[in-house]
């Protein structure tokens, strides 16, 4: 074999070498991921809009204003709107989360997601016909 061979076999039992020790040693405690989406255009915040009123409804909540639904102890939510036609909802599974909506001017929607255990998360909406969603997950 050529020395490139040889390079490019050491190199590669040494990666994974490095990946077996880096899959072996355990998770960090308190960490967290989250995952948002906001619409590009008015069409398709109407959209999420939309689907975060069905998903209110089917739980038993409001298609409108402000709804919080937790499961779990030690959390803590508050929605503030300021306008007419807002929505937000915000759901939390698990323990110890922190939520808020704060919405300024109308017909803005916003889903805010928690599950696992120990995260905080905002959304903040200024203006009109805004929509998002965050899904926030702890361990």
């Amino acid at each position: 074999m050529t020395t490139t061979a040889f390079k490019t076999i050491k190199l590669t039992l040494a990666a994974i070498a490095i990946g077996a020790t880096t899959l072996a040693t355990p998770a960090f405690a308190g960490g967290s991921f989250s995952f948002s989406y906001a619409p590009g255009d008015s069409e398709q915040a109407q959209v999420l809009g939309l689907g975060l009123s069905v998903l209110s409804i089917v739980n038993g909540m409001k298609g409108s204003g402000g709804n919080i639904k937790q499961n779990g102890s030690g959390n803590a939510a508050g929605i503030a709107q300021n306008g007419f036609g807002n929505h937000g909802v915000i759901m939390q599974e698990g323990n110890g989360h922190e939520g808020t909506i704060e919405q300024n001017g109308n017909a803005n929607s916003c889903g805010l997601f928690q599950f696992g255990r120990n995260t905080n998360a905002s959304c903040l909406q200024n203006g009109n016909g805004q929509s998002s969603a965050t899904m926030v997950f702890g361990w």
